[in-house]
């Protein structure tokens, strides 16, 4: 039987629902109960909901026919009809994308975001050679998995495209040609692909997923090679023009500093990316970086001292462009995404210390992001989902 065309499902995962509330907004809140609550009856459904068992029926019977969700085990009961528990279908699943400059994450994710299957691909320095690789990675894990109905293929875009025209327009850590990504996937798998910011991406993925309940204003920090954010708000995201909402990581945090990929200087992610964490244990140790961020981690994790510090001096300075980010849009929270989360026992205090020197008002709410190391593969399910909301 084919899979039925997705229908976009909303953000807000504790919308009220009404008898009297549009049939969409009443799908959108059963299925992400159905989602965040599994397994659940059509009885307790209706109980959270607030909707009527009628209504629940109706609905929970339309995504059974659309092959959202499947009717699992019964339940036991002292007395009366024994209630069949709900769940996702995990026969359903997304392709996901998380691009670095030299590697991508290929995986394989349920409805839910639990990774099925995962390859990391080195990308070799030719631009059309790193795409074919990209392109032979997601083909195998295809057939891999061949028992799956894939709904599409999620990327998480180390750069902003413009939402009307369908294609990156700044990428400054990226030397190849990502316009042609979309397309090439596209033609490779048949499959629609959806692309967008990291940030961006992962601002979604933390109302589908995480804490955020998608009511409240928040900003999702993504610390990676570079630094960039993504602004949720009043119910979506906040794009700008061209997309290019949420350039913090480019606003100048040191006169006459290093050389940024946008081509100025001193800008908030050569002083707090990770790429500014490996050149600071260089300049503290006199030795050579580690050859990754993760293995900087590691090293702090086992008491470094030189790596520690580091660390820490990196963590200062992220708090510091976190402050201009809170006096900027005044959010009631800030995630941060990327591999520093591996090790927030250790520099997140310090990260928060900075984060409420000097505030003008109360710090918004600072936390690591709802499984941090998977987050930008995760966020590729809330782009496929999520499809034509923003």
């Amino acid at each position: 039987m084919p899979t039925p065309p997705p229908q976009p499902f909303t953000f807000t995962r504790k919308q009220s629902a009404s008898n009297k509330t549009p049939r969409q907004i009443n799908r959108n809140l059963v299925f992400n109960l159905i989602r965040t609550r599994q397994p659940i009856s059509r009885a307790d459904l209706a109980r959270v909901s607030g909707l009527q068992r009628s209504t629940i029926s109706l609905i929970v019977e339309d995504l059974i026919r659309e092959r959202w969700i499947l009717e699992g085990s019964t339940g036991r009961l002292p007395r009366g009809r024994r209630p069949t528990f709900l769940e996702l279908n995990h026969q359903r699943a997304v392709i996901a994308l998380d691009i670095h400059p030299s590697q991508t994450t290929v995986a394989v994710t349920d409805l839910g975001g639990k990774i099925v299957a995962q390859n990391v691909v080195d990308l070799p320095g030719d631009p059309d050679k790193a795409i074919t690789s990209i392109v032979t990675a997601i083909r195998k894990l295809m057939a891999d998995h061949a028992d799956k109905s894939f709904d599409g293929i999620g990327i998480s875009l180390p750069g902003r495209a413009d939402p009307k025209q369908k294609r990156p327009i700044f990428a400054p850590n990226v030397n190849w040609p990502m316009q042609s990504l979309q397309s090439k996937i596209h033609r490779a798998t048949g499959l629609r692909v959806e692309m967008e910011n990291v940030a961006n991406a992962c601002a979604l993925s933390e109302v589908w997923f995480g804490d955020s309940d998608g009511l409240n204003d928040l900003v999702v920090v993504n610390v990676s090679e570079g630094i960039g954010t993504g602004i949720f708000s009043n119910g979506r995201l906040l794009r700008g023009a061209n997309g290019m909402a949420g350039e913090f990581g480019h606003v100048e945090m040191q006169h006459d500093g290093h050389s940024c990929g946008c081509g100025s200087r001193g800008c908030w992610e050569t002083v707090a990316s990770n790429r500014a964490g490996l050149r600071y244990y260089a300049e503290i140790s006199g030795r050579r970086a580690p050859s990754s961020f993760a293995a900087l981690i590691k090293l702090a994790q086992a008491d470094d001292p030189d790596a520690l510090k580091a660390l820490e001096k990196m963590s200062r300075f992220l708090g510091r462009g976190l402050r201009m980010i809170a006096s900027a849009l005044a959010p009631n929270e800030i995630v941060i995404v990327g591999d520093i989360t591996s090790a927030w026992h250790l520099f997140g205090p310090k990260i928060e210390e900075e984060l409420k020197q000097n505030a003008f008002s109360n710090a918004p709410k600072l936390r690591p992001s709802f499984e941090g190391n998977t987050a930008r593969l995760r966020s590729a399910v809330a782009l496929v989902m999520n499809q034509g909301l923003n």
